[in-house]
């Protein structure tokens, strides 16, 4: 235990099994949500995480284990990252000080991990699909248990979500799905359905009518038993003015909105849903961040956070750090924008992660945040793009695989200049596997009519997207997680020659041909294998990962035959394989001796970025030892 000590935590040290919780009184309860929640901002202080999602969902998580038994039933949990008191409670309690490091608790669920961890997560909006499929074979194999999907209202801003509603409704089997409303993703959510969600009935003529309701209602015979159901759902009269309506035309069966923090409430209400027939939507309105001010007050910020002072909340400072690629992006975005109304950003849910929260203070009109709508993000950019416009669209690059199709055909084959930035490319840390941006070289490269571009430094950044912007057709632009290296950044931006790297460092002994951020250690590992054996390797800086600099490359294996490839994508069908296809194709291929260094043909797992590249080999010791194997020393 980091944040108490076994004495001080009187009750959780009692629950050896998820049943357990079942047994508690509901003033033990109480006192378990707050010996919970100790535990993990004690943790998450120390190692960062998800904390005001989860803090939000403490209650729910009792409430959910004491009427549930997750060695029996499926609980299903959206994206995850709230599901930090469900891994507590289930096992996981001895080892939750290891979350998110290197071998220790993941940041979200994983059936490797744990028994209770029914489905792999950590993506948003697939919950709802993922348990109908549990719900279905559930039936088909004749077995009994209750199936659970437990989804934020921002993760219900995407139509992946619906498209599982909606076949759930018609299928009209038993589904239980918990509507988690906390009116936040990771920012406030947006759009009309975030409002249609969250309209507070506080206006004087409804409470006036919902009391002449219930008084005609009692007066009726059998009154009473009446009221007992419309008060099922805690205030279910609401449902004739709010959700109640969307989800009823699902053909769900709605209860709702049910205070999120009342457990016992909860279990009540959970209860009585295992014998409805049919799918149902609780509705659970919680408070993100609930029972830590700091948390509470800025949930944003504490959405995903670094380590901080738990007293306080303070982010302890370690120094004077160079910007962040994302920082010095949302800079160089909002200087062309100002320069040029055309260009609009766009961004799916994440402004403050994609760094445009303050172009969106500042050039409101040219700023969209479609919610968590990757797929609609990019064909609506496409729509701007057919209009004249220059949008930009800031995504994870994990996250923009979920658009592929629409890049492929509603971008690329239109020819349309749509700039694609993809932050968190490579090895993104302790969020480990499903945030890993690995792909996205190997899932662009191969399209038709898109320029790849990835800098070296962050000093490049906004040389690339003022080439972007000047392209006429599509363009993308992938940047890695994290400071940049201390480099100066021009005030003004000049656009690059397209197709052309350039040698960042000397030698005749061999040759590195890197791209994006494993150029700097490419430089490093070259200098620290000249100052150890006095070899001398050249450094090319590619800059350009479609089209391939060609013309440099066939000049530079005139006169260098050993050749390290260095990126930080996977090695199937990444920067080196294009390198690899470019010089057979130009016949050039049979004089070189080329090795591939990149990313494992596997997920890798979470830790710190240093130390994930280091198991890779991608990092500076690990590229000079990949040198040294090339040179035979």
């Amino acid at each position: 235990m980091t944040a108490m000590s076994d004495a001080a935590l009187r009750i959780l040290t009692r629950i050896k099994h998820p049943h357990d919780v079942a047994g508690l009184s509901a003033e033990e309860r109480t006192v378990l949500a707050e010996e919970i929640r100790q535990v993990i901002i004690g943790t998450v202080s120390m190692n960062g995480g998800h904390l005001a999602p989860s803090l939000g969902v403490v209650e729910l998580t009792l409430a959910l284990l004491a009427a549930f038994d997750p060695g029996h039933d499926k609980l299903v949990w959206d994206v995850g990252h709230q599901a930090y008191a469900y891994k507590i409670l289930t096992g996981r309690q001895e080892e939750f000080h290891t979350l998110r490091t290197m071998g220790g608790v993941s940041g979200f669920p994983r059936p490797a991990e744990s028994p209770f961890d029914h489905f792999g997560v950590g993506h948003s909006s697939t919950s709802i699909s993922a348990a109908l499929g549990l719900a279905m074979a559930r039936d088909r194999k004749g077995e009994d248990h209750d199936v659970i999907a437990i989804i934020g209202d921002g993760s219900m801003t995407a139509g992946l979500a619906y498209e599982g509603l909606n076949q759930a409704g018609g299928w009209g089997g038993r589904l239980i799905v918990v509507l988690n409303d906390n009116e936040m993703s990771i920012s406030k959510n947006v759009g009309a359905l975030s409002l249609f969600l969250s309209r507070k009935l506080n206006q004087r003529w409804v409470k006036r009518l919902k009391k002449d309701m219930e008084s005609w209602i009692g007066s009726l015979p059998y009154g009473g038993d009446l009221m007992g159901y419309v008060r099922r759902g805690e205030e279910s009269f609401k449902s004739f003015f709010t959700p109640g309506m969307l989800f009823e035309a699902f053909r769900f069966n709605y209860l709702g909105p049910i205070d999120g923090h009342n457990t016992e409430r909860l279990i009540e209400v959970f209860k009585e849903v295992k014998d409805i027939e049919g799918p149902v939507l609780v509705h659970v309105l919680t408070k993100k961040g609930r029972g830590y001010e700091p948390a509470e007050s800025n949930p944003t910020y504490f959405h995903g956070v670094g380590c901080f002072e738990p007293e306080t909340g303070l982010v302890e400072k370690a120094g004077v750090c160079p910007p962040s690629y994302t920082q010095v992006f949302g800079e160089a975005l909002l200087a062309a924008a100002k320069a040029d109304k055309r260009v609009m950003a766009i961004t799916a849910a994440m402004p403050e992660g994609t760094g445009v929260s303050q172009f969106a203070t500042e050039l409101p009109d040219q700023f969209v945040d479609v919610g968590i709508c990757e797929q609609h993000a990019v064909t609506f950019a496409a729509g701007l793009a057919m209009a004249g416009f220059r949008p930009v669209v800031a995504i994870y690059s994990t996250f923009l695989q979920r658009s592929y199709d629409q890049i492929v055909h509603d971008v690329c084959l239109q020819d349309l200049p749509v700039v694609f930035c993809l932050d968190r490319a490579g090895l993104v840390g302790e969020d480990g596997a499903t945030h890993h941006g690995a792909f996205d070289i190997s899932y662009l490269r191969h399209i038709p009519n898109l320029v790849c571009m990835a800098p070296g430094n962050e000093a490049e950044l906004p040389a690339m997207l003022a080439t972007a912007l000047a392209h006429p057709g599509a363009t993308a632009i992938r940047y890695p997680r994290g400071a940049g290296v201390g480099l100066p950044v021009p005030d003004k931006a000049e656009p690059l020659p397209i197709g052309q790297g350039k040698l960042v460092r000397e030698g005749c002994d061999g040759l590195v041909v890197a791209i994006g951020s494993r150029v700097m250690p490419a430089v490093a590992a070259a200098d620290a294998l000249a100052a150890r054996t006095g070899r001398q390797v050249a450094v090319f800086n590619a800059r350009f990962i479609k089209p391939l600099p060609l013309a440099q490359l066939l000049e530079l294996a005139k006169t260098h035959k050993r050749w390290l490839t260095v990126e930080e994508n996977v090695l199937e069908g990444g920067f080196g394989s294009a390198v690899v296809e470019a010089m057979s194709d130009a016949g050039a291929l049979a004089d070189l001796t080329i090795k591939r260094l990149g990313l494992p043909d596997g997920f890798v797992e979470h830790g710190s970025q240093k130390a994930l590249r280091a198991l890779c080999g991608i990092d500076q010791p690990g590229i000079e030892a990949a040198l040294a194997g090339l040179l035979q020393l």
